[in-house]
């Protein structure tokens, strides 16, 4: 049976201007279904639709997902357990993580990768080529002390140029982690946890600068980033009415009850600014130690700055490290992204393909026939969007057929498990790279 029979329908509204709920209807031809070529997908005309497929789980429901080692550390902070979405999203995702690597989210990266760097001018003719950069062996630092994370403690957090980041969470790692989001090199969820997630965005970051590639912290590193100037980077916000506003109730696990709501939402306001301060629900908690999040409570929130801005004309995907890196016709890296990919069982494709299509809160369908079947759902249902649906709050098409770029639930899991295939990102990175592209980008995946 081919892959694509494994794959559960996805029907997508495009949206651009704004995350409105799609509207869309089942279609049982396998083949996606996109407008004439006279209008373009990111701006169509009135009930144009796009129907591309989603990557969804196997039939093997009993596969199972390790825990990150950010999770549980959130988790021993804040003395209970905190899952980083809800429940539902995790059931939801079990299977389609069923193969996971052997350390946690923040689990340190044995080897500095080969990292891509365009060097055409015109990248609308010509495709980036491969540079690797000079790499380092690494070796051990002696860490520095740690101290309690607080406000203060970020803001003021100075680093001396010697040792390493401290194990565990601390200050000093929080502010790095805000300054590399802030570079536009994403850690994926800030949650000030030294790991794999932290070396990673920093190996990218020594890449884009044209420095030694190592994944360690040095004065050099800490000074292009802005470590020592003064700022902002834990700050105070007091919760509005609308940040209360738009929940779900607690997800039931059940696709037939599913199929009944109008939403897959956040299901607490603490996962809600969690997502929309680049944080783990854990670090937020362990913060604001209890808090009600109740408007017009105050409480301690990272600021990971503005978004990204300008025309992306190249992505590269790379399998080796799993980033996805955003580039401009002048060859500049505009944002950097870590991502999981799919498995030697389930792989990412390779080669060079394009953008399709752009939409927000995708809804997401399951036919049992095509894939799995999930309790005692045997016949095709549409499950509706949101930030906790299976594919997140976007959906990226791509010209190979049932191929995407899309959210997750889970952000932490990006360096836990692979997907089945598409490109799975943090909810916030794929908001922020979906307002970069355009119908055309040209999107290479590397091994």
């Amino acid at each position: 049976m081919s892959y694509a029979s494994h794959i559960a329908r996805i029907t997508l509204l495009t949206l651009v201007a704004s995350p409105s709920v799609a509207q869309t209807t089942t279609q049982t031809e396998p083949a996606p279904l996109f407008p004439p070529v006279t209008q373009s997908p990111l701006d169509p005309a009135p009930n144009s639709q796009i129907i591309p497929m989603a990557e969804s789980a196997l039939e093997d429901e009993n596969a199972t997902q390790e825990d990150s080692a950010a999770q549980e550390d959130n988790a021993a902070q804040s003395g209970r357990t905190i899952p980083s979405v809800s429940e539902l999203s995790r059931a939801l995702s079990d299977a389609e993580n069923g193969v996971t690597d052997s350390e946690g989210a923040q689990g340190p990266i044995t080897q500095p990768p080969a990292v891509q760097v365009p060097t055409s001018q015109t990248p609308t003719t010509q495709t980036p080529t491969t540079q690797t950069p000079t790499t380092q062996t690494t070796t051990a630092q002696n860490t520095i002390p740690s101290e309690p994370v607080t406000a203060a403690s970020v803001n003021s957090a100075t680093y001396s140029g010697e040792g390493g980041l401290p194990e565990g969470r601390s200050p000093v790692t929080v502010k790095l982690q805000v300054l590399l989001d802030r570079a536009h090199v994403s850690v994926s969820i800030i949650d000030g946890v030294k790991g794999g997630m932290t070396e990673s965005a920093l190996m990218a970051y020594e890449a884009r600068m044209g420095l030694p590639v190592d994944g360690l912290l040095d004065a050099q590193v800490w000074d292009m980033l802005g470590g020592n100037e003064i700022d902002i980077y834990i700050k105070e916000y007091t919760i509005t009415q609308a940040d209360t506003q738009g929940l779900s109730a607690p997800l039931p696990s059940d696709y037939g009850e599913l199929a009944q709501l109008d939403r897959m939402g956040y299901t607490s306001v603490s996962e809600k600014l969690a997502e929309r301060f680049h944080m783990s629900e854990g670090f937020l908690d362990q913060l604001n130690p209890g808090a009600g999040f109740y408007a017009g409570e105050s409480v301690l929130v990272t600021e990971p700055g503005a978004k990204a801005v300008g025309q992306v004309t190249s992505i590269i995907i790379d399998k080796s490290d799993r980033r996805l890196r955003a580039w401009n016709a002048l060859g500049q890296e505009i944002a950097n992204y870590p991502v999981a990919v799919g498995s030697a069982s389930t792989p990412s494709p390779s080669g060079i393909m394009t953008v399709d299509a752009v939409a927000l809160e995708p809804t997401y369908h399951y036919n049992p026939s095509l894939n799995f079947q999930q309790g005692e759902n045997d016949k095709p249902l549409t499950l509706p969007p949101g930030a906790n649906g299976p594919v997140g709050l976007v959906w990226i098409d791509l010209s190979k057929p049932t191929y995407g770029i899309h959210g997750t639930p889970e952000p932490a899991s990006l360096f836990t498990a692979h997907s089945h295939g598409c490109v799975r990102m943090a909810n916030w990175d794929a908001q922020e790279l979906a307002s970069l592209v355009s119908e055309g980008v040209s999107v290479e995946f590397r091994e």
